[in-house]
């Protein structure tokens, strides 16, 4: 069936290899149980400018979506996501500022006014990852206390983004504005993870 507007729930998983992290993103059945491959994320090696490129499946033959940074290594870069026809869907951007206390990012749609900003749900998870950060073993021990993310606009909400428990990255993926289109939230899903610590 592939990617389709009307889904709305999505698990979206990362995959551990050696010289990159990619993710794999499935629907979510009716029982909450992992559906179908919809895309694989494969991001650039050794790119200046951070560049992920999303794929029907993991045999990599056929481009579904990308997002790439304007700018090289940048605080507050801005991410621009395409489609495979070329057409701009919409961007995201991390607040630098606002994220030095709880993560922050804007989520924009390409031919709309406005944009949705997305934050850490639990202002006492977000001091806790940042304090974990400066402890001799970090690199060690991964902080494991999942955090969430809901992203709102206009005073309602338009997607929400869960870390499920456990050692692995794993999010569920909930769009709540039918017209929010699912390649956006995905790559925005995709960076609360690949581009965290940025």
């Amino acid at each position: 069936m592939g990617l389709a507007q009307s889904q709305h729930r999505f698990l979206v998983r990362q995959k551990v290899t050696p010289m990159a992290n990619r993710y794999l993103v499935h629907t979510v059945g009716p029982d909450g149980k992992e559906g179908e491959l919809v895309a694989f994320a494969h991001p650039k090696r050794m790119a200046l400018k951070e560049h992920v490129t999303f794929y029907t499946d993991e045999s990599r033959r056929q481009v579904l979506f990308t997002f790439k940074a304007r700018q090289v290594v940048d605080l507050g870069a801005t991410y621009d996501v395409v489609g495979a026809s070329g057409t701009r869907l919409g961007g995201f951007r991390k607040d630098f500022g606002a994220s030095l206390l709880r993560s922050t990012w804007h989520l924009s749609r390409d031919g709309e006014e406005g944009e949705a900003t997305g934050q850490e749900r639990n202002q006492v998870v977000a001091l806790l990852r940042r304090a974990w950060d400066f402890l001799p073993f970090v690199d060690l021990v991964p902080f494991v206390v999942p955090y969430h993310f809901d992203f709102t606009g206009g005073g309602r909400t338009v997607m929400s983004v869960d870390k499920l428990f456990g050692i692995r990255d794993r999010y569920v993926l909930d769009i709540a504005d039918p017209e929010l289109d699912p390649r956006l939230a995905i790559a925005q899903t995709v960076a609360l993870d690949a581009l965290q610590s940025r």
